[in-house]
Protein backbone atom coordinates (compact mmCIF):
# COMPACT_ATOMS: atom_id res chain seq x y z
CA UNK A 1 0.00 0.00 0.00
CA UNK A 2 1.42 3.38 -0.98
CA UNK A 3 2.27 6.17 1.44
CA UNK A 4 1.67 9.90 0.97
CA UNK A 5 5.32 11.01 0.73
CA UNK A 6 6.65 8.25 -1.53
CA UNK A 7 9.01 9.77 -4.10
CA UNK A 8 10.18 12.54 -1.76
CA UNK A 9 13.91 12.52 -1.00
CA UNK A 10 15.20 14.15 2.20
CA UNK A 11 18.76 15.04 3.17
CA UNK A 12 18.83 15.31 6.94
CA UNK A 13 21.86 16.82 8.69
CA UNK A 14 20.12 17.09 12.05
CA UNK A 15 20.95 15.36 15.31
CA UNK A 16 19.55 14.52 18.77
CA UNK A 17 15.70 14.92 18.92
CA UNK A 18 14.08 17.89 17.18
CA UNK A 19 15.39 17.48 13.62
CA UNK A 20 15.49 13.66 13.67
CA UNK A 21 11.88 13.57 14.86
CA UNK A 22 10.84 15.83 11.98
CA UNK A 23 12.54 13.55 9.45
CA UNK A 24 11.22 10.46 11.26
CA UNK A 25 7.70 11.66 10.48
CA UNK A 26 8.67 12.10 6.84
CA UNK A 27 10.25 8.63 6.71
CA UNK A 28 7.19 6.97 8.24
CA UNK A 29 4.99 8.80 5.74
CA UNK A 30 6.97 7.27 2.88
CA UNK A 31 9.84 9.67 2.16
CA UNK A 32 13.36 8.46 1.47
CA UNK A 33 15.39 10.01 4.30
CA UNK A 34 19.18 10.08 4.05
CA UNK A 35 20.63 10.85 7.48
CA UNK A 36 24.01 12.56 7.17
CA UNK A 37 26.32 11.87 10.11
CA UNK A 38 29.98 12.40 11.07
CA UNK A 39 31.95 9.36 9.91
CA UNK A 40 33.97 8.79 13.08
CA UNK A 41 31.18 8.10 15.57
CA UNK A 42 27.92 9.27 14.04
CA UNK A 43 25.51 11.54 15.82
CA UNK A 44 25.58 11.88 19.60
CA UNK A 45 22.50 9.74 20.36
CA UNK A 46 24.36 6.69 19.05
CA UNK A 47 26.60 6.95 22.12
CA UNK A 48 23.71 6.68 24.62
CA UNK A 49 23.76 2.90 24.59
CA UNK A 50 23.68 2.09 28.34
CA UNK A 51 26.28 -0.64 28.01
CA UNK A 52 24.79 -2.36 24.97
CA UNK A 53 27.24 -3.35 22.22
CA UNK A 54 25.47 -1.49 19.43
CA UNK A 55 25.56 1.81 17.57
CA UNK A 56 21.76 1.80 17.32
CA UNK A 57 20.53 1.99 20.94
CA UNK A 58 16.80 2.27 21.49
CA UNK A 59 16.72 6.06 21.94
CA UNK A 60 18.50 6.54 18.63
CA UNK A 61 16.65 3.76 16.83
CA UNK A 62 13.20 5.03 17.78
CA UNK A 63 13.90 8.42 16.18
CA UNK A 64 15.71 7.14 13.11
CA UNK A 65 13.83 4.04 12.01
CA UNK A 66 13.29 3.80 8.27
CA UNK A 67 16.19 6.11 7.33
CA UNK A 68 19.50 5.55 5.54
CA UNK A 69 22.81 6.54 7.10
CA UNK A 70 25.32 8.47 5.00
CA UNK A 71 28.53 8.82 7.02
CA UNK A 72 30.09 11.93 5.49
CA UNK A 73 32.36 14.62 6.89
CA UNK A 74 30.76 17.90 5.83
CA UNK A 75 33.67 19.84 7.39
CA UNK A 76 35.86 18.85 4.45
CA UNK A 77 35.61 20.54 1.06
CA UNK A 78 35.12 17.18 -0.65
CA UNK A 79 32.45 16.11 1.80
CA UNK A 80 30.50 19.35 1.49
CA UNK A 81 30.84 19.19 -2.28
CA UNK A 82 29.45 15.67 -2.32
CA UNK A 83 26.49 16.79 -0.29
CA UNK A 84 25.75 19.65 -2.67
CA UNK A 85 25.83 17.11 -5.50
CA UNK A 86 23.34 14.93 -3.67
CA UNK A 87 21.15 17.95 -2.94
CA UNK A 88 20.55 18.41 -6.67
CA UNK A 89 18.23 15.37 -6.53
CA UNK A 90 16.74 16.09 -3.10
CA UNK A 91 13.36 17.59 -2.31
CA UNK A 92 13.96 18.49 1.34
CA UNK A 93 17.05 19.60 3.28
CA UNK A 94 17.01 19.67 7.11
CA UNK A 95 19.68 21.00 9.47
CA UNK A 96 19.74 21.97 13.14
CA UNK A 97 23.20 23.43 13.64
CA UNK A 98 23.72 26.77 15.30
CA UNK A 99 22.95 29.55 12.78
CA UNK A 100 25.90 30.19 10.50
CA UNK A 101 27.56 26.78 10.84
CA UNK A 102 26.29 25.23 7.62
CA UNK A 103 27.08 28.43 5.72
CA UNK A 104 30.77 27.98 6.56
CA UNK A 105 30.65 24.72 4.63
CA UNK A 106 28.62 26.01 1.71
CA UNK A 107 25.49 24.14 2.79
CA UNK A 108 23.22 27.05 3.67
CA UNK A 109 19.92 27.69 1.92
CA UNK A 110 21.43 29.89 -0.81
CA UNK A 111 24.08 27.28 -1.63
CA UNK A 112 21.60 24.41 -1.77
CA UNK A 113 19.08 26.49 -3.69
CA UNK A 114 21.78 27.13 -6.30
CA UNK A 115 21.82 23.41 -7.15
CA UNK A 116 18.13 22.73 -6.45
CA UNK A 117 16.05 25.90 -6.93
CA UNK A 118 12.82 24.41 -5.60
CA UNK A 119 14.34 22.86 -2.48
CA UNK A 120 12.32 22.86 0.74
CA UNK A 121 14.97 23.80 3.30
CA UNK A 122 14.25 23.63 7.04
CA UNK A 123 16.58 25.09 9.66
CA UNK A 124 15.83 24.18 13.28
CA UNK A 125 17.51 26.14 16.06
CA UNK A 126 17.01 27.32 19.61
CA UNK A 127 16.24 30.98 19.00
CA UNK A 128 15.74 31.31 15.24
CA UNK A 129 18.10 32.45 12.53
CA UNK A 130 17.89 36.17 13.30
CA UNK A 131 18.12 38.27 16.46
CA UNK A 132 20.72 38.96 19.11
CA UNK A 133 20.27 35.56 20.75
CA UNK A 134 20.49 33.49 17.58
CA UNK A 135 24.03 32.35 18.41
CA UNK A 136 23.16 31.12 21.88
CA UNK A 137 23.13 27.41 22.55
CA UNK A 138 19.83 25.90 23.60
CA UNK A 139 18.58 22.79 25.33
CA UNK A 140 15.01 21.89 26.15
CA UNK A 141 15.04 22.77 29.84
CA UNK A 142 16.90 26.02 29.16
CA UNK A 143 14.17 27.14 26.74
CA UNK A 144 11.53 26.03 29.22
CA UNK A 145 13.15 28.39 31.72
CA UNK A 146 13.52 31.25 29.24
CA UNK A 147 9.97 31.23 27.91
CA UNK A 148 8.19 30.93 31.25
CA UNK A 149 7.13 27.30 30.95
CA UNK A 150 8.92 26.39 34.19
CA UNK A 151 6.91 29.07 35.98
CA UNK A 152 3.61 27.68 34.73
CA UNK A 153 4.22 24.27 36.29
CA UNK A 154 4.02 23.79 40.02
CA UNK A 155 1.86 25.26 42.75
CA UNK A 156 1.86 28.89 43.86
CA UNK A 157 3.89 31.94 42.96
CA UNK A 158 6.63 31.27 45.52
CA UNK A 159 7.29 27.66 44.51
CA UNK A 160 10.60 26.90 42.76
CA UNK A 161 10.56 26.54 38.96
CA UNK A 162 9.48 23.13 37.72
CA UNK A 163 10.28 21.82 34.26
CA UNK A 164 8.09 19.46 32.29
CA UNK A 165 9.46 15.99 32.94
CA UNK A 166 10.41 15.15 29.34
CA UNK A 167 11.87 17.14 26.41
CA UNK A 168 8.52 18.58 25.37
CA UNK A 169 9.91 21.48 23.34
CA UNK A 170 12.29 19.27 21.35
CA UNK A 171 9.36 17.04 20.43
CA UNK A 172 7.10 19.99 19.61
CA UNK A 173 9.60 21.64 17.26
CA UNK A 174 10.09 18.29 15.51
CA UNK A 175 6.35 17.98 14.94
CA UNK A 176 6.09 21.58 13.76
CA UNK A 177 9.09 21.07 11.49
CA UNK A 178 7.42 18.08 9.87
CA UNK A 179 4.15 19.99 9.46
CA UNK A 180 5.89 22.96 7.87
CA UNK A 181 7.83 20.73 5.47
CA UNK A 182 4.74 18.84 4.34
CA UNK A 183 2.93 22.17 3.84
CA UNK A 184 5.85 23.50 1.78
CA UNK A 185 5.89 20.34 -0.35
CA UNK A 186 2.19 20.81 -1.07
CA UNK A 187 2.82 24.42 -2.06
CA UNK A 188 5.64 23.30 -4.36
CA UNK A 189 3.41 20.71 -6.01
CA UNK A 190 0.90 23.50 -6.65
CA UNK A 191 3.13 26.28 -8.00
CA UNK A 192 6.62 24.83 -8.34
CA UNK A 193 8.39 27.05 -5.80
CA UNK A 194 10.59 25.97 -2.91
CA UNK A 195 10.60 27.33 0.63
CA UNK A 196 12.94 28.28 3.44
CA UNK A 197 11.64 27.34 6.91
CA UNK A 198 12.98 28.87 10.12
CA UNK A 199 11.74 26.66 12.98
CA UNK A 200 12.87 27.36 16.52
CA UNK A 201 12.49 25.95 20.00
CA UNK A 202 11.30 29.34 21.22
CA UNK A 203 8.45 29.40 18.69
CA UNK A 204 7.53 25.81 19.57
CA UNK A 205 7.46 26.66 23.27
CA UNK A 206 5.11 29.59 22.68
CA UNK A 207 2.83 27.37 20.60
CA UNK A 208 2.65 24.87 23.46
CA UNK A 209 1.48 27.77 25.64
CA UNK A 210 -0.54 29.30 22.81
CA UNK A 211 -3.70 30.35 24.64
CA UNK A 212 -1.72 31.82 27.54
CA UNK A 213 0.60 33.64 25.15
CA UNK A 214 -2.33 35.13 23.25
CA UNK A 215 -4.15 36.10 26.46
CA UNK A 216 -1.16 38.10 27.65
CA UNK A 217 -0.35 39.68 24.29
CA UNK A 218 -3.97 40.62 23.64
CA UNK A 219 -5.35 41.46 27.08
CA UNK A 220 -2.36 41.63 29.42
CA UNK A 221 -3.62 38.57 31.31
CA UNK A 222 -0.77 37.24 33.47
CA UNK A 223 -0.07 33.52 33.76
CA UNK A 224 -1.07 31.58 36.86
CA UNK A 225 0.49 28.50 38.42
CA UNK A 226 -2.41 26.17 39.05
CA UNK A 227 -0.46 23.05 39.99
CA UNK A 228 -2.49 19.92 39.35
CA UNK A 229 -5.78 21.81 39.06
CA UNK A 230 -7.71 22.30 35.83
CA UNK A 231 -7.87 25.67 34.14
CA UNK A 232 -11.57 26.45 34.55
CA UNK A 233 -11.41 27.37 38.24
CA UNK A 234 -13.86 24.68 39.33
CA UNK A 235 -12.83 23.21 42.70
CA UNK A 236 -13.77 19.80 41.31
CA UNK A 237 -11.27 20.11 38.46
CA UNK A 238 -8.27 19.00 40.48
CA UNK A 239 -6.17 16.02 41.53
CA UNK A 240 -7.20 14.42 44.82
CA UNK A 241 -5.58 11.83 47.07
CA UNK A 242 -7.62 8.67 47.46
CA UNK A 243 -7.16 5.82 49.91
CA UNK A 244 -4.67 4.09 47.63
CA UNK A 245 -3.38 6.69 45.17
CA UNK A 246 -4.33 9.87 43.33
CA UNK A 247 -7.23 10.68 41.03
CA UNK A 248 -7.51 13.57 38.57
CA UNK A 249 -11.06 14.72 37.94
CA UNK A 250 -12.58 17.38 35.71
CA UNK A 251 -16.04 18.26 36.97
CA UNK A 252 -16.00 21.66 35.32
CA UNK A 253 -19.68 22.27 34.63
CA UNK A 254 -22.56 22.25 37.12
CA UNK A 255 -23.94 19.11 35.47
CA UNK A 256 -20.62 17.32 35.97
CA UNK A 257 -20.34 18.61 39.53
CA UNK A 258 -23.79 17.23 40.38
CA UNK A 259 -22.76 13.80 39.06
CA UNK A 260 -19.49 13.93 41.02
CA UNK A 261 -21.32 14.95 44.18
CA UNK A 262 -23.77 12.06 43.80
CA UNK A 263 -20.97 9.50 43.42
CA UNK A 264 -19.10 10.91 46.41
CA UNK A 265 -22.20 11.35 48.56
CA UNK A 266 -21.84 15.12 49.02
CA UNK A 267 -24.96 16.22 47.14
CA UNK A 268 -25.66 18.93 49.72
CA UNK A 269 -22.81 21.00 48.25
CA UNK A 270 -24.97 21.63 45.18
CA UNK A 271 -27.30 23.83 47.21
CA UNK A 272 -24.80 25.25 49.67
CA UNK A 273 -24.40 29.02 49.21
CA UNK A 274 -21.29 29.02 51.35
CA UNK A 275 -19.69 26.54 48.96
CA UNK A 276 -20.85 27.72 45.54
CA UNK A 277 -22.11 30.73 43.65
CA UNK A 278 -25.60 29.30 43.23
CA UNK A 279 -26.64 31.78 40.55
CA UNK A 280 -23.75 30.65 38.36
CA UNK A 281 -24.34 27.04 39.35
CA UNK A 282 -27.97 27.15 38.19
CA UNK A 283 -27.31 29.13 35.02
CA UNK A 284 -27.91 27.36 31.67
CA UNK A 285 -24.18 27.25 30.88
CA UNK A 286 -20.81 28.11 32.35
CA UNK A 287 -18.47 26.60 34.94
CA UNK A 288 -18.66 25.95 38.65
CA UNK A 289 -17.74 29.07 40.64
CA UNK A 290 -16.81 28.55 44.29
CA UNK A 291 -17.62 31.07 47.01
CA UNK A 292 -15.28 29.36 49.48
CA UNK A 293 -12.80 27.29 47.50
CA UNK A 294 -10.98 25.86 50.48
CA UNK A 295 -14.22 24.75 52.12
CA UNK A 296 -15.32 22.91 48.97
CA UNK A 297 -11.87 21.42 48.46
CA UNK A 298 -11.75 20.17 52.03
CA UNK A 299 -15.13 18.46 51.69
CA UNK A 300 -13.99 16.85 48.46
CA UNK A 301 -10.65 15.80 49.95
CA UNK A 302 -12.45 13.98 52.77
CA UNK A 303 -14.74 12.19 50.33
CA UNK A 304 -11.95 11.13 47.98
CA UNK A 305 -9.71 9.96 50.83
CA UNK A 306 -12.27 7.35 51.87
CA UNK A 307 -12.39 5.68 48.44
CA UNK A 308 -10.12 3.69 46.16
CA UNK A 309 -8.80 5.46 43.08
CA UNK A 310 -9.42 2.68 40.55
CA UNK A 311 -13.09 1.96 41.36
CA UNK A 312 -13.78 5.68 41.67
CA UNK A 313 -12.25 6.27 38.23
CA UNK A 314 -14.64 3.70 36.81
CA UNK A 315 -17.69 5.07 38.64
CA UNK A 316 -17.06 8.67 37.64
CA UNK A 317 -16.29 7.78 34.03
CA UNK A 318 -19.53 5.83 33.75
CA UNK A 319 -21.37 8.77 35.26
CA UNK A 320 -19.97 11.12 32.62
CA UNK A 321 -17.30 12.86 34.73
CA UNK A 322 -13.80 12.81 33.19
CA UNK A 323 -11.51 11.08 35.68
CA UNK A 324 -8.24 9.19 35.64
CA UNK A 325 -6.16 7.49 38.28
CA UNK A 326 -2.67 8.95 38.25
CA UNK A 327 -0.38 6.39 36.63
CA UNK A 328 3.25 6.12 35.62
CA UNK A 329 3.90 5.91 31.88
CA UNK A 330 4.85 2.25 32.17
CA UNK A 331 1.59 1.48 34.01
CA UNK A 332 -0.46 3.06 31.25
CA UNK A 333 1.46 1.25 28.49
CA UNK A 334 1.11 -2.10 30.28
CA UNK A 335 -2.61 -1.45 30.71
CA UNK A 336 -3.12 -0.68 27.02
CA UNK A 337 -1.31 -3.91 26.19
CA UNK A 338 -3.36 -6.03 28.58
CA UNK A 339 -6.81 -4.56 27.87
CA UNK A 340 -8.83 -2.97 25.11
CA UNK A 341 -9.06 0.35 26.96
CA UNK A 342 -7.49 2.41 24.17
CA UNK A 343 -6.93 1.40 20.55
CA UNK A 344 -3.38 2.52 19.76
CA UNK A 345 -1.21 1.76 16.74
CA UNK A 346 1.54 -0.76 17.40
CA UNK A 347 4.64 0.11 15.35
CA UNK A 348 7.49 -2.41 15.48
CA UNK A 349 10.82 -1.82 13.76
CA UNK A 350 13.29 -4.63 13.15
CA UNK A 351 16.53 -3.74 14.91
CA UNK A 352 19.40 -6.22 14.91
CA UNK A 353 18.16 -9.41 16.53
CA UNK A 354 15.22 -7.69 18.19
CA UNK A 355 12.77 -4.93 17.58
CA UNK A 356 11.99 -1.39 18.66
CA UNK A 357 8.36 -0.95 19.59
CA UNK A 358 6.44 2.32 19.57
CA UNK A 359 2.83 3.42 19.74
CA UNK A 360 2.86 5.13 16.38
CA UNK A 361 3.31 8.74 15.30
CA UNK A 362 0.29 10.30 16.97
CA UNK A 363 -2.39 9.45 14.43
CA UNK A 364 -3.47 6.52 12.30
CA UNK A 365 -4.04 6.40 8.54
CA UNK A 366 -6.59 3.95 7.15
CA UNK A 367 -5.18 4.02 3.64
CA UNK A 368 -1.42 4.39 3.95
CA UNK A 369 0.01 1.11 5.03
CA UNK A 370 1.28 1.60 8.58
CA UNK A 371 4.92 1.83 9.62
CA UNK A 372 8.02 0.99 7.69
CA UNK A 373 9.37 -2.25 9.19
CA UNK A 374 12.98 -1.13 8.78
CA UNK A 375 14.78 -0.06 11.92
CA UNK A 376 17.49 2.54 12.26
CA UNK A 377 20.60 2.09 10.12
CA UNK A 378 24.07 1.31 11.44
CA UNK A 379 26.48 4.18 10.96
CA UNK A 380 27.34 4.44 7.28
CA UNK A 381 25.04 1.60 6.26
CA UNK A 382 23.72 3.56 3.29
CA UNK A 383 26.91 5.38 2.33
CA UNK A 384 27.98 3.12 -0.51
CA UNK A 385 24.51 2.85 -2.05
CA UNK A 386 23.81 6.59 -1.84
CA UNK A 387 27.13 7.54 -3.43
CA UNK A 388 26.94 4.84 -6.08
CA UNK A 389 23.49 6.06 -7.04
CA UNK A 390 24.97 9.56 -7.35
CA UNK A 391 27.43 8.24 -9.93
CA UNK A 392 30.62 7.58 -7.94
CA UNK A 393 32.55 4.49 -8.96
CA UNK A 394 34.11 1.93 -6.62
CA UNK A 395 37.57 3.46 -6.80
CA UNK A 396 36.29 6.92 -5.88
CA UNK A 397 34.28 5.59 -2.95
CA UNK A 398 37.26 3.63 -1.67
CA UNK A 399 39.53 6.68 -1.94
CA UNK A 400 37.05 8.84 -0.03
CA UNK A 401 36.95 6.24 2.73
CA UNK A 402 40.74 6.03 2.93
CA UNK A 403 40.81 9.81 3.29
CA UNK A 404 38.33 9.64 6.20
CA UNK A 405 35.73 11.70 4.36
CA UNK A 406 33.16 8.90 4.35
CA UNK A 407 32.55 5.69 6.21
CA UNK A 408 30.79 2.68 4.76
CA UNK A 409 28.86 0.06 6.62
CA UNK A 410 31.70 -2.46 6.25
CA UNK A 411 33.87 -0.26 8.42
CA UNK A 412 31.06 0.64 10.79
CA UNK A 413 30.32 -3.02 11.39
CA UNK A 414 33.61 -3.59 13.20
CA UNK A 415 33.21 -4.63 16.88
CA UNK A 416 32.49 -1.67 19.11
CA UNK A 417 34.88 -0.79 21.90
CA UNK A 418 33.74 -2.11 25.26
Amino acid sequence: MSKPLEGVRVLDLSHVIAGPLASFYLAQLGAEVIKVEPPMAGEVLRSMKEGADTDTPTGFAALNAGKQSLALDIRTAQGAGLLRTLAASADVFIENFRPGVVARHGLDYASIQAVRPDIVYCSISGFGQQGDWSQRGAYDHVVQALTGMMMMSGEGSDAPPLKVGFPVIDVAVGMLGALSIVSALHRRSRDGTGQYIDASMVQASLMLMYTNTCAYLSDGTPTRRVGNRGYTGSPAADTYRCADGWLAVAANTPAQFRKLAAVLGVEELCGDARALDLAAFNAPNGFVVPNDREYVAQRLRQAFAARGAAPLEEQLSQAGVPAARVRKLEEFLDETDATGCVNLPDYRFHQGGGEVRTRGIGFHFDQDGGPSPAGAPALGEGTHAVLARAGLDEASIAELERAGIIRTHAKAAAPLAS
